[in-house]
């Protein structure tokens, strides 16, 4: 109990801030309010709805200050296969191209790029393996839409404006 009492206090001189967390007394919006106020453009593949969707589901997507344009790009691959049997271990990948705009000025504040890579077993049963790339498109948006949100609260937090 004194040990986090002490840790209190240590981190209360140090300038130590939550990245989603917001300040006492301050005017300016904090992170998770910015994130609410970025618009996420529509997307037309699978992979771009299903990251689309997270990051609508993590921050809100309903603002108006700001417009997050994505460009997806995916890719399955064959990385090994085993002799005598019919299993091949395939790797989808998924790279994102992002930027985000200010809607008043139309210029670009942030942007980047972020991808993910995620392996999975191809058996040659039709709907199993159709199960399998599926799984790992979701596994691949979810680690995106991640990393997005890190990047974009990163850029929220060090920009007070």
């Amino acid at each position: 109990m004194a040990l986090a009492a002490v840790l209190g206090l240590m981190l209360a001189g140090c300038g130590y801030r939550p990245l989603y967390g917001t300040s006492s007394g301050s005017s300016t919006p904090g992170v998770v309010q910015k994130l609410a106020d970025i618009s996420i453009e529509e997307q037309r593949t699978r992979a771009g709805q299903l990251v689309r969707n997270d990051l609508v589901s993590t921050m809100g997507g309903g603002g108006s200050r700001y417009v997050l344009k994505m460009i997806i790009n995916e890719g399955h691959f064959g990385v090994a296969s085993i002799n005598n049997t019919t299993v091949t271990r395939q790797r989808y990948t998924m790279n994102v191209g992002y930027q985000l705009l200010d809607t008043s000025s139309g210029k670009q504040v942030a942007g980047g790029r972020s991808f993910s890579t995620v392996d999975y077993d191809e058996i040659k049963e039709p709907v199993a393996d159709l199960q399998a790339a599926e799984n790992a498109r979701e596994r691949a948006a979810r680690e995106v839409s991640q990393d997005l949100r890190t990047r974009l609260s990163a850029f929220f937090a060090s920009h007070n404006s």
